[in-house]
């Protein structure tokens, strides 16, 4: 199988370097197209007003595994990988392994799912992949999971612009329950920004998120009563990480709020901004 692999915590990660080696390991062919330093919670920003550079890596791959450092973004990465840097299109993009979680509302700031989801909107299957862990833990697990999900006898069933966001539990082997496929969950963070000066006098800010609170639904989504139960016998991808199992969920770039399409026509009215 032809891989693309890329992430946003940089070429030099643990995590991405664990990914391809593994799945090189297994027999397949990897590109790795990153960003030449971290780009976490860049979201799927493109870089639009002055030039990319890609350079080859030689010395921290092994030498089967094709590695380029691009100045741009995640998203960057891999549409300059689909576009200019790989003579023949990969069968699967995988993003990851990030370093830290992308659970709940995580997925709307990270370059590690925007990704993955730059290959899914080119019509690839695609996978973001993250370690419940920031400050490293056990990627190869998270690697042999996704090794396992691309074996010559697995098949990603997935529509259209729809990706794979993987979420492993930084434990043992022995500790871990097993994968559940699951929905996307709520994570709020107490923000704080730091008020700082510089050395030539100016005010600057940090910003400094926390997680405090993991909510397995949100009581606002305008569900219909059958909907919302069959969607509440599904864990939350929160859930299943806080139970020790593996989260996976699907998602796709279509953010229309299908369920409040109807009640909105009802409440324009039909002649509103006729001459």
């Amino acid at each position: 199988m032809n891989i693309l692999v890329s992430n946003d915590d940089g070429i030099l990660a643990l995590g991405v370097r664990t990914l391809a080696t593994t799945l090189a390991a297994a027999g397949h062919r990897v590109t790795v197209v990153c960003p030449d330093r971290e780009r976490s919670a860049t979201g799927h920003g493109l870089t639009m007003h002055k030039p990319l550079r890609a350079d080859p890596i030689t010395d921290i791959y092994p030498p089967e595994i094709e590695a380029w450092a691009c100045s741009g973004t995640p998203s960057d990465c891999v549409k300059l990988a689909l576009g200019a840097l790989m003579d023949t299109p990969p069968d699967v993009v995988v993003s990851g392994i990030n370093h830290g979680a992308n659970l709940g509302t995580d997925v709307l700031y990270s370059g590690t799912v925007s990704a993955a989801m730059e290959g899914a909107m080119e019509g690839l299957p695609a996978m973001a992949v993250s370690l419940a862990n920031s400050k490293g833990g056990k990627f190869d697990l998270a690697a042999a999971f996704v090794r396992d999900l691309l074996s010559p006898d697995s098949h990603l069933p997935l529509p259209p612009a729809t990706l794979l966001n993987v979420n492993v539990p930084n434990l043992a082997s022995a500790d871990l329950k097993g994968a559940k496929v699951t929905r996307q969950g709520i994570r709020r963070y107490h923000e704080q920004f730091a008020k700082r000066t510089d050395p030539r006098g100016k005010t600057y800010y940090w910003l400094a998120g926390e997680a405090i609170e993991d909510i397995d639904e949100d009581p606002h989504l305008p569900y219909p009563p059958d909907l919302r139960d069959a969607l509440m016998a599904i864990p939350t991808d929160v859930q299943a990480i806080q139970e020790g199992y593996i989260s996976i969920t699907p998602l796709q770039s279509n953010l229309t709020a299908v369920t409040t399409l109807t009640t909105l026509s009802q409440w324009i009215p039909p002649d509103m901004g006729a001459a």
